[in-house]
């Protein structure tokens, strides 16, 4: 099993966003995670799910703390992640969810 996080990409930017992280179209990508992460650390996944679906993961490789929400003013934290990411062949079925949630990597296939 492979630790990490779980984000959400939303329906609203569209399975081309969802697409880039595993097509080889970006270097790198930029997650956010409200405060200071206590478990997570480079080498690290971030598991995407896109319309209810796990469908696939991109490697941390950098956590920049220190960052403040623009809309909030609260501190956060960016997680630079690794492109293009590895991709399911067969996604699995899992509820998409707002914020971050960590996660063992307990249904990747190995």
């Amino acid at each position: 099993m492979s630790f990490g996080i779980t984000k959400t990409i939303p329906a609203s930017r569209g399975q081309a966003a969802a697409d880039s992280l595993y097509d080889g179209t970006l270097e790198e990508f930029e997650f956010h995670m409200a405060g200071k992460p206590s478990k997570l650390e480079e080498g690290h996944y971030v598991y995407t799910i896109f319309q209810d679906e796990l469908i696939g993961r991109c490697q941390i490789k950098e956590l920049i703390f220190g960052a403040t929400n623009p809309n909030s003013g609260r501190p956060r934290t960016l997680i630079m992640v690794a492109c293009p990411g590895e991709k399911l062949d067969q996604p699995i079925p899992r509820k998409g969810h707002r914020g971050t949630r960590y996660y063992d990597g307990a249904d990747w296939p190995e």
